[in-house]
């Protein structure tokens, strides 16, 4: 292990033990509870590796909604699996402190709904208390749990709002269907839905134990709504980071590596969201998150194990200006290329291994991105990618998904019918163009 490696989880360890601690009034330990005191960190013959996670948004103030005693009951599609794992809930962009009154874990009785499995359902504990309070603005690990997660297994997780709770922090476009419950059935086997929400609430990530001979580790995908999944099969894990893990899964030779995608919809480089006043992005722009140099201390260098980053960015920020943004944010290849030298500036300082994927052809598209000046920087920023040799390893899924008879164009077999998004042979395409050989 790498003497900057070692330090970032010393540091880590350090944070997320004063994240525990404190939580709450202790209680008696909870079935599966690991003493938190001896999970952190090293010296447990384990190191924690990220097997899921999401990246957190603000909501626009005309869509917060208020949740009171009522259970959010969630589901999350695992990379890789391990006995012992922990969450990650969020509060960071709450401007009041969020209160849960219970929290459960478990995993999931099928490959559809949310019922849990019998006998694997835990309760979460935070400090030893089964109820917690986040900080505004602030994440919270749970406790350590022992259960036996299976690698690409799925987890319920459960969380009870007993107060009138505003929902400020999600993650807002997932394609993944879950429900909310009156009252606290975090520990039922099933529940009776009220409201089936397409977001993740309050969550933002899981990680497991792993053995140090292992050499387990994490890649992180940072990107826009084409990591995210947008237009891709609903409930169905099909985005490309996804079918990436399965790949990895079934590769010979390679340590165990969890996938982690923190792609989010309407993600930009260089700018947080800016919609135009009186536009309907004002209605959705807060989804977009905080551009991806604000955000990659949290979604990359936070990430537990993170070792590898993929990054696909740059789309919006061409195709906004003048859509969902000022044209005052119009900006140049350069600059593109400027903001990916710092990610990798940021990544290497950190001993992460930095991958490029190339920008995806969307001429023809239906949200208005397309012009013959956008065109010319893809093409500036793509071939930077491929040739400056600055990123450690390159993706080209622009070469495995463009259109053979015109380069500008989606190919019609991977094009979800908005001419900038894949459907779900055009994820398994991205993911199938990714070398495995870059994560040994």
């Amino acid at each position: 292990m790498s003497a900057r490696r070692t330090r970032r989880l010393r540091a880590v360890a350090l944070l997320t033990g004063a994240l525990v601690l404190g939580a709450g009034t202790a209680t008696s330990a909870a079935p599966g509870a690991v003493d938190a005191r001896s999970a952190h960190g090293r010296g447990t013959g384990g190191e924690w590796i990220g097997t899921w996670a999401t990246a957190p948004t603000a909501v626009p103030a005309s869509g917060v909604t208020v949740l009171q005693d009522q259970t959010v009951r969630q589901v999350v599609h695992a990379s890789i699996g391990g006995g012992s794992l922990q969450v990650r809930f969020t509060n960071e962009f709450g401007d009041s402190p969020l209160v849960v009154g219970e929290a459960h874990v478990g995993l999931r009785d099928g490959s559809t709904g949310t019922d849990v499995l019998p006998g694997t359902d835990r309760t979460l504990t935070f400090g030893g208390s089964t109820s917690t309070t986040v900080p505004a603005g602030a994440p919270l690990l749970s406790d350590p749990v022992q259960l036996d997660l299976p690698d690409g297994g799925d987890l319920v997780v459960s969380i009870h709002l007993p107060e009138a709770t505003p929902v400020t922090t999600v993650h807002a476009f997932p394609y993944q269907d879950n429900v909310v419950a009156a009252g606290d059935v975090t520990g039922a086997r099933s529940v009776t839905p009220t409201a089936t929400v397409g977001q993740w609430v309050f969550l933002s990530g899981v990680s497991v134990l792993a053995p140090e001979r292992d050499r387990a580790a994490a890649i992180v995908a940072l990107g826009d709504s084409i990591t995210d999944g947008a237009e891709t099969t609903r409930s169905a894990n099909r985005r490309w980071p996804d079918l990436l893990a399965e790949r990895l899964r079934h590769a010979r030779g390679l340590p165990e590596r969890g996938v982690l995608n923190e792609g989010i919809s309407g993600n930009r480089l260089l700018h947080d969201p800016n919609p135009p006043a009186g536009s309907p992005a004002e209605g959705y722009a807060a989804f977009f998150g905080e551009s991806a140099l604000r955000r990659f201390d949290r979604d990359v260098a936070a990430q537990p194990g993170a070792e590898y980053l993929v990054v696909l960015l740059g789309v919006n920020d061409l195709g906004h200006p003048g859509t969902s943004a000022p044209e005052s944010e119009t900006v140049t290849a350069q600059q593109i290329v400027d903001a990916h030298r710092q990610l990798i500036a940021r990544a290497h300082q950190l001993g992460i291994k930095a991958i490029g994927g190339t920008i995806l052809p969307f001429e023809g598209d239906t949200l208005g991105f397309f012009s013959e000046e956008n065109e010319a920087a893809r093409q500036q920023v793509n071939h930077w990618i491929r040739t400056s040799g600055e990123y450690d390893a390159v993706v080209d899924f622009d070469a495995a998904l463009r259109d053979p008879r015109d380069h500008r164009r989606l190919n019609p077999r991977y094009d979800s019918g908005d001419g900038l998004h894949p459907n779900d042979a055009g994820m398994r395409a991205m993911a199938e163009a990714v070398p495995l050989h870059v994560f040994r």
